[in-house]
């Protein structure tokens, strides 16, 4: 089964609060995220990872009553904010929550688990319920 590793931290949800890291810091945390990248694909686990840009990049659309809204930013503010993600393959719940419990995110932020819907299933409204 496939689920979305979410990676949250305070400096995506507001960039301009923090001081640029040190690089050195900066350059352990990448080493850090490299080596979680190279576990998850020997495991046979990583599926595709992707960083995001901070949320003062973040567009938000909506459409009420055929118009398109948009506003710039995310949709709510928050103390934390998505940094990033990892999609991996997982046997079960327990195997994808060790797998994020290791992710570099989880020392200074959040990591939220969520299984990915498999259209492709059979009983695909079971999914939701």
């Amino acid at each position: 089964m496939r689920y979305a590793i979410l990676i949250y931290d305070e400096n995506t949800a507001d960039p301009s609060a923090a001081p640029p890291p040190d690089p050195e810091v900066w350059q352990q945390v990448m080493d850090d995220y490299n080596a979680y990248s190279d576990m998850l694909r020997a495991g046979g686990h990583h599926v595709a990872a992707e960083a995001l840009q901070p949320v003062t990049t973040a567009t938000t659309v909506r459409v009420r009553d055929g118009q398109t809204l948009t506003t710039d930013g995310p949709f709510a503010e928050t103390k934390e904010a998505l940094g990033g993600f990892y999609l991996v393959e997982a046997a079960d719940l327990d195997e994808a929550l060790r797998l994020a419990a290791a992710c570099p995110g989880a020392k200074f932020g959040s990591i939220e688990v969520r299984p990915v819907v498999d259209f492709s299933a059979p009983d695909v409204a079971g999914q939701f319920s």
